[in-house]
């Protein structure tokens, strides 16, 4: 991955990023209030979900064709990205705990966080492919 591309990745996560919180002002005060926090959260899962992939439609041109491999590395450096930020944010910024902390991936409790992380590895290699921006293998 050249240093264009990285940077590139990264601001187009960063606009994910800048949606995600709002996402989270959204869930936590307006559908907790109005659905409560069983409903609310899952719905706010899949709500990231759906602004993962608009999000990685609307920005795949920006790296024109590339190979497979481009495209899944994008998508791990957004999911990497992304759980460095929340436990970065979550740990050392507001002091949440481990066991807080792995409250995210537990999806019996409603968060589909899991789902985003999985959202966001595989949404730039498929909407790439949908969209004929992977070059053919060898070329």
């Amino acid at each position: 991955m050249t240093a264009e591309t990285f940077g590139r990745a990264a601001l187009i996560w960063l606009v994910i990023a800048v949606l995600a919180v709002l996402n989270g002002f959204l869930r936590e005060y307006v559908l907790v209030p109005f659905f409560g926090q069983e409903t609310a959260l899952p719905l706010s899962g899949l709500l990231l979900s759906l602004i993962v992939l608009i999000v990685t439609w609307l920005s795949m041109g920006f790296f024109g064709r590339q190979n497979s491999a481009m495209y899944f590395l994008i998508g791990l450096q957004w999911v990497l990205m992304t759980l460095l930020f929340e436990i970065g944010l979550g740990r050392y910024v507001s002091g949440i705990s481990w066991a807080e902390l792995l409250q995210l991936f537990n999806v019996r409790s409603g968060n589909l966080f899991s789902l985003v992380l999985f959202i966001s590895f595989i949404a730039p290699w498929r909407i790439a492919r949908f969209k004929g921006l992977i070059q053919a293998e060898g070329k």
